[in-house]
């Protein structure tokens, strides 16, 4: 994949990669399979070509904002749906109690899952949907979904100046971090839904 990301934009004005960087970094926020992460370590490649007038603080400065307009779209269409849908009941599968015994977890963990999001592929849009269905702070929010696209940002794009190249290396092993993360979510999640149905249990018991 990484061949035909470089391959694509390799040729671009540095205008329009620019453009293809901001608009990846939105994108995959909103739907994950985007390959947002290639995209901007291809970026970081191009910066290390002399052929290509690519600078690494622009590049670092569109990503993390396209990646902060993501996480704050869905933040907001968050708070909407829990105003409009899960509270008033038109969602049967979700309870008013299952959501505030899980928003009160979230008001407690919630800013430092978010500070974390970008290393926790996989789940990011998750992070950002619910931030807004528990009306965490918008501002603090905000910030620390800045920071955390910010210091995700600087670590892609350098391991593709250092790589160059041979980024393919990185996208290797960047595919093998996203795996193991997403599998240690799903088994947490499992284990907490069975905790929870467990408990439930014990209560009607």
């Amino acid at each position: 994949m990484i061949e035909n990301i470089l391959a694509a934009i390799g040729h671009l004005t540095p205008f329009w990669i620019y453009v293809a960087l901001f608009a990846f970094s939105y994108i995959e926020n909103i739907f994950p399979p985007a390959p947002g992460d290639a995209v901007v370590l291809v970026a970081g490649s191009l910066i290390a070509s002399p052929d290509i007038a690519v600078f690494f603080i622009p590049s670092l400065i569109i990503t993390s904002v396209g990646s902060l307009l993501g996480f704050m779209t869905y933040y907001y269409l968050g708070s909407q749906l829990d105003k409009k849908i899960i509270r008033a009941g038109k969602v049967k599968f979700i309870s008013v109690e299952a959501l505030e015994k899980a928003e009160a977890w979230f008001n407690k963990y919630g800013y430092f899952v978010i500070l974390g999001n970008r290393f926790l592929p996989g789940t990011r849009s998750v992070i950002s949907f619910f931030a807004g269905i528990s009306e965490l702070e918008i501002k603090k929010t905000a910030v620390l979904a800045a920071v955390s696209a910010t210091l995700w940002n600087v670590i892609i794009l350098y391991l593709g100046v250092v790589f160059g190249k041979n980024v393919k290396v990185v996208d290797f092993y960047l595919g093998r971090y996203s795996n193991i993360v997403i599998i240690i979510t799903i088994v947490l999640i499992v284990v907490f839904t069975i905790k929870y149905f467990l408990t439930k249990k014990k209560e009607k018991s």
